[in-house]
């Protein structure tokens, strides 16, 4: 039985702001040397090419959002859309299980940058900013989504500063002397970059906390993806023009090789920024988990320990700290280094069959408070599985 109803809190400029700093998040800060590896002085195409990628998917889900305001998101709209409770079920918790792996490998590597700067073990650290955030997920998604919109701010601020950096610094003479795009590498990148764009559905989640969610969530959706797709294109395109590609791609913070290229001073406020990013990223995704957490309780009597909300914060407090406790030990315990990966490819195999969902919704009941085209979910599917095959063909996320 739920205690107490979600509260309604959340409008368009918050939600943008979740959704640019979920996407942005801390990947970044460390994926323009991995997509400069492959697409080389081409990087910024790729980056472009990926949110065209994710475009289709985007808009599907505006459109879903539209139609079934509901914090369990995905599960519900294929619930809806397939007729089948078992593959619904399935696919929220695949969700959930996206949300504690990104959460824990962004947590890990947050942390990194942070024992750089502060002299702590990095176990310790985990554990106080895992816990940290968690009880700031349960006190209330209004000072959640506030304190991410916070983070949100400080790292587009400093990628600005990468990209005034990028733009100003002596040009190498690679940008200088383009060559034809190796098509292959480009196609390869552009999958490793679609990563980056993962977090738009998170806002999905939201539905239930939003005001006026059929017309706030489907607008914040687009606004964040054509934000975060014009910042990545910029601070790409920034970074290959200052930085020698082969330098990119051989470092682990190729945003600091951007700064160095402009500024003497010590680039420690950069990793300050990617703590900050950090910090977003693995907030953004506890938040979000949990709600999907909460959702699925409403329709799986087995998970329904989890429909409740605290009748004080109107915050699903059980899923909350059970999530970011998973977040914390998974942190602790697993290797990284293939987490974007198994995130990258849980979420395109979701994507394929939510827009199936939309894709039968459409032909029962054509009417939606926000409608896209009959085409643009199968544009949706068809970029979902073309990724998904590209990846294993290219061995781009491996």
């Amino acid at each position: 039985m739920q205690s107490a109803p979600l509260k309604r809190n959340l409008g368009l400029t918050l939600l943008t702001l979740y959704g640019v700093g979920v996407m942005v998040g801390a990947g970044i800060y460390v994926l323009v040397g991995s997509v400069a590896a492959q697409a080389g002085i081409w990087a910024p195409l790729a980056f472009l090419v990926a949110g065209l990628i994710a475009a289709p998917s985007a808009l599907s889900y505006a459109e879903l959002s539209s139609r079934i305001p509901e914090a369990s998101g995905e599960a519900a709209y294929v619930e809806k859309g397939l007729n089948s409770h078992f593959l619904a079920v399935l696919i929220g918790l695949a969700i959930v299980l996206a949300g504690t792996v990104s959460a824990a490998a962004v947590l890990k590597g947050g942390v990194g940058y942070l024992t750089a700067i502060i002299d702590v073990r990095a176990e310790w650290a985990i554990i106080g900013v895992g816990a940290a955030l968690t009880l700031v997920a349960i006190i209330g998604v209004l000072e959640s989504l506030s304190l991410a919109a916070v983070f949100t701010v400080t790292e587009v601020l400093g990628l600005a500063i990468v990209i005034y950096a990028g733009f100003t610094a002596a040009p190498v003479p690679e940008a200088a002397t383009l060559t034809m795009p190796h098509w292959p590498g480009v196609a390869g990148a552009a999958v490793l970059a679609f990563f980056a764009f993962i977090g738009f559905e998170d806002l999905v989640n939201m539905a239930e906390e939003a005001r006026d969610p059929t017309r706030v969530v489907p607008r914040a959706i687009l606004i964040a993806l054509a934000i975060t797709t014009l910042l990545y294109i910029l601070v790409s395109l920034a970074a290959v023009r200052a930085v020698p590609v082969e330098a990119l791609a051989n470092s682990e913070r190729p945003l600091v090789l951007v700064w160095e290229a402009k500024f003497t001073a010590s680039p420690v406020i950069l990793g300050a920024i990617a703590v900050a990013a950090a910090l977003n990223g693995v907030l953004a995704q506890i938040v979000m988990a949990a709600r999907v957490l909460y959702g699925l309780g409403r329709r799986e009597k087995r998970l329904r320990v989890f429909y409740r909300a605290h009748p004080k914060f109107g915050t699903p407090a059980l899923a909350t700290f059970l999530l970011g406790a998973a977040v914390i030990l998974a942190a602790l315990l697993l290797p990284v280094s293939d987490l974007a990966t198994l995130t990258a490819i849980v979420l395109l195999m979701v994507f394929a069959v939510v827009n199936l969902a939309l894709i039968a919704l459409k032909r029962r009941e054509p009417n939606a408070p926000f409608r896209t085209a009959t085409w643009i979910p199968w544009a949706g599917l068809i970029a979902s599985v073309l990724a998904l095959t590209s990846s294993f063909i290219t061995g781009a996320l491996w």
